[in-house]
């Protein structure tokens, strides 16, 4: 088990960083640590740091973390492609075979998750496990309230925001700032649905994380569960290789800056 003090204030330096070009864009990822890959996908709106800075030092003791920063977030550029799932996906894809890395653990957090998924369903040969923390597949697997602020969501709600000056710090072109708002923002106030059928196909172990308080729907946080051969009986019968950890009294932001719960979730799960 980890503690705050042995994760508090480290940061370390990647061994290599850079951009690599995928599917008509520079991807901008690094790399940290020596062992079995793992590849990290930020939420939206997030950069690296922001998201993952707190984990990186320690699972980089014993693995090959990939973090990368999706298109128009942080040092990647914007551009005007059309953001879909399964293009994010396969431009990760796409960074792992630059990397020449033929399979990877995955973990994606909110937008990141939703992306981890469609990396699981268009990409299953590459993966070997696979993290969701606070993300869902479909729209619907938001309680309502959520979804109506990302219907209403403007550029405005950013400004002068940790995010924005986390973009600021790293962007190749800050004047982009307010059209990647916009692209993000109509991206993620569209309904979408990669499809019950598509993850119950997911043949690789999958964690759920997720806060009781996090804006997930959690009956379809259950359901999303089963489908993943979960919810059952393990007293009789093998327990599924699948896991669903609901952490108390943490909302969506919260749960992502509890870094000691996320890590030991991380290390009992992928070991």
């Amino acid at each position: 088990m980890f503690t705050a003090s042995q994760l508090y204030g480290q940061k370390l330096k990647p061994s290599v960083s850079g951009y690599t070009p995928v599917n008509g864009l520079k991807v901008y990822y690094e790399v940290y640590g020596e062992g079995k890959p793992v590849v990290l996908l930020h939420g939206a709106f997030m950069t690296i740091d922001m998201n993952w800075g707190q984990l990186i030092p320690e699972l980089a003791k014993n693995r090959k973390v990939i973090a990368i920063e999706l298109q128009g977030h942080g040092h990647t550029p914007f551009s005007d492609r059309k953001l879909s799932y399964t293009t994010l996906a396969g431009d990760v894809k796409g960074v792992l075979d630059n990397l020449k890395i033929g399979k990877a653990d995955i973990v994606g957090y909110s937008f990141g998750g939703a992306v981890a998924y469609q990396f699981a369903i268009q990409s299953p040969e590459r993966l070997n496990k696979l993290v969701i923390i606070s993300a869902t597949y479909k729209s619907t697997g938001w309680i309502p309230e959520v979804n109506n602020i990302f219907k209403s969501m403007k550029p405005d709600l950013f400004i002068n925001s940790p995010m924005q000056a986390a973009y600021e710090a790293v962007a190749p072109d800050k004047t982009k700032w307010t059209r990647f708002l916009e692209q993000m923002i109509g991206t993620v106030g569209q309904p979408f649905d990669l499809g019950d059928s598509n993850i119950s196909k997911i043949s690789a172990p999958v964690l759920i994380i997720a806060g009781d308080n996090d804006g997930l729907d959690k009956a379809e946080l259950a359901k999303t569960y089963k489908l993943l051969g979960g919810d059952i009986s393990a007293d009789l019968g093998p327990m599924p290789k699948s896991q669903l950890a609901i952490v108390p009294g943490q909302g969506h932001v919260s749960l992502m800056m509890d870094a000691v719960t996320i890590l030991n979730y991380l290390n009992s799960f992928l070991k």
